[in-house]
């Protein structure tokens, strides 16, 4: 975990630095103000139009009755490109971009999805819930009582009817 944070905090912003101090003697200061700012502008847009995509498909993944994994992952990587793309620099708008095309984007949730079910690399968690002041009703109270099915004789059962196997 250090050698991640050091690369964050530390060879990024170095490198966003002289990235941009190349780049200004090259082109000019004001260009290069110009242009982090109009790629600033336009990734803004970029990630409203990608999250309003990835919302509608989350909502009809929801809707179809399955899980939406992918739609939760394209989510967050979503998250994760508008966040570099705000930031100033070009590596980190390189990469922003990659994280906002959808090409790219899923190229990247299948190498990350890849990389977390390599055996060795899943933990396990066991979650316990327990009731909040004492008993399972709570507050002391006993828990309500649990509706039960009760199947229908077969004399009161309405004809051409039956019951399911269980």
């Amino acid at each position: 975990m250090l050698p991640l944070l050091f690369l964050l905090f530390i060879v990024v912003p170095i490198a966003e630095i002289y990235v941009i101090i190349q780049v200004g003697q090259a082109i000019g200061a004001l260009w290069t103000v110009l242009i982090l700012v109009a790629d600033s502008i336009i990734g803004a847009r970029l990630v409203w139009w990608q999250g309003r995509r990835a919302w509608r498909s989350f909502q009809e993944a929801l809707s179809a009755g399955r899980m939406p994994h992918r739609e939760v992952l394209d989510g967050v990587l979503i998250f994760g490109g508008g966040a570099l793309l705000l930031t100033p620099g070009f590596l980190t708008d390189v990469l922003g971009l990659v994280l906002l095309v959808p090409p790219t984007r899923a190229a990247v949730r299948r190498a990350l999805v890849r990389s977390m079910m390599r055996p060795g690399r899943t933990r396990w968690a066991r979650v316990v819930v327990r009731p909040v002041g004492g008993p399972v009703g709570g507050a002391g109270r006993p828990a309500p009582p649990r509706p039960t099915a009760e199947p229908v004789p077969p004399r009161e059962r309405p004809p051409g009817r039956e019951l399911p196997p269980g």
